[in-house]
């Protein structure tokens, strides 16, 4: 949980605020004097990232909005009005598009990260489940920023995209006419996706407090997957942790900032510089490389329902790791076994993207099917026997121990190294 405030307000104006709204006092606890595992490395600080990401993306599309026209005859055109005529309208939409790009690179390594160190077992299972509801959420809201350029790849995007739905019995073809908002993808189905586009980061803001809520409460995990026992596991978030997710986000920045400002069409399609005509269909409809996986998977199944119905599955199955995973250890720094499945997956979501790009056709389907296979067997076979069969290596009593040395200080750590020289960590 969060530490308790010692924020003390040094102004009459603070002390009165603070008495009757204790905003500061829970920034305070939670932001500053919060106990982190003093063992965490550079991969826990993706989600300071993500944050910044989702800041910067809100402000960008607000802006954007406010030139942008969502209407199937003047959107092409607005689009390029921002680009030429708005003031630094060209460096906000870049910003904007690459920053989606950007926002789904450190969601994966945060993602990838949580399987890797088993973030998502108890007591974490909620804050993973909420996770799990942030990932669709910008999966829903960058696929729909996709379609407003109107362009090509956006117009054929969506039709095809919103077809999928048609392969549910029943109600398939009332989603379709309500999401198209008519009986083909026009004018209504762009209206929708606009509004819808704006909403849905507000949504995400929502569901990150309370993500970051669920955090609070039994704290971050750490590499070794032990809790925090005593104050010699923990160090206050500020300095410590706060330098540290500094010093990360100026790197990812510069990372940002290099493809906006010198390949900012790299991670795009060109065809969706080409204004969106019904009359003629693109050789090859991909999407974004951020959905490129989920789409293989789609296509690798010849049924259209399953296919489906796989698509949406192997998101959803994230939200059942805490308890497919059947093992009691958490990191698979102590799991020899799991840590090399973990990057066989690993592997085989990478190839998925990859065959993604691809024609479904020959051996890239044969490729997609067998690492389809894999990817559902990992979670559904792999995990629940692992857990039965394996035998993980000894953890260490503490964090301390495990940082410090089994004296749980650098003294201690020191001296026996000098015992056992030969010994390997």
């Amino acid at each position: 949980m969060s530490a308790p405030s010692t924020y003390v307000p040094k102004s009459a104006f603070g002390k009165w605020f603070e008495s009757r709204l204790p905003v500061m006092g829970l920034l305070h606890s939670s932001f500053i004097v919060f106990p982190n595992p003093r063992n965490l490395n550079y991969f826990w600080t993706f989600g300071g990232m993500l944050a910044f990401m989702l800041v910067a993306q809100i402000v960008t599309g607000v802006v954007l909005a406010m030139h942008y026209t969502p209407n199937a005859k003047m959107a092409f055109d607005s689009v390029e009005h921002i680009m030429r005529d708005v003031n630094y309208g060209w460096l906000l939409r870049y910003l904007h598009a690459n920053g989606a790009s950007m926002f789904f690179v450190a969601v994966y390594v945060h993602i990838f990260r949580g399987l890797y160190y088993g973030s998502y077992k108890a007591p974490r299972e909620i804050l993973w489940i909420l996770g799990v509801i942030i990932f669709l959420l910008m999966m829903a809201t960058a696929f729909m920023g996709y379609v407003l350029p109107w362009g090509q790849m956006s117009f054929w995007g969506a039709t095809v995209i919103t077809n999928l739905f048609s392969a549910f019995p029943v109600v398939g073809e009332t989603i379709v006419t309500f999401l198209w908002g008519g009986y083909s993808v026009d004018n209504p189905t762009l209206n929708r996706f606009f509004s819808l586009h704006y909403l849905l980061p507000f949504m995400i803001a929502g569901v990150v407090v309370l993500h970051i809520w669920a955090l609070h409460v039994p704290g971050s995990n750490n590499p070794t997957g032990i809790e925090k026992k005593t104050e010699k596991d923990t160090l206050p978030f500020h300095p410590y942790f706060t330098v540290k997710d500094a010093l990360a986000l100026v790197c990812f920045l510069m990372v940002y900032i290099w493809f906006v400002a010198y390949t900012p069409n790299f991670l795009g399609h060109a065809d969706n510089y080409i204004e969106a005509n019904p009359a003629v269909t693109p050789a090859h409809i991909v999407p974004e490389w951020y959905f490129l996986p989920f789409y293989a998977i789609l296509r690798a199944i010849p049924d259209k329902l399953m296919g489906v119905l796989a698509m949406f599955g192997s998101i959803a199955v994230l939200a059942f790791l805490p308890w497919l995973d059947t093992s009691r250890v958490k990191s698979a720094n102590y799991r020899p076994l799991y840590r090399q499945f973990f990057w066989l997956f690993a592997v085989a979501a990478v190839g998925l993207g990859w065959l993604g790009a691809k024609p479904p056709e020959g051996g890239y389907v044969i490729a997609s099917r067998i690492l389809t296979f894999y990817y559902f067997a990992h979670f559904l076979i792999v995990l629940p026997l692992l857990g039965l069969f394996e035998t993980p290596r000894r953890l260490p009593g503490s964090i301390a121990e495990a940082v410090l040395g089994k004296g749980g200080s650098a003294s201690a750590m020191a001296a026996g190294a000098a015992q056992s020289p030969n010994t390997k960590g």
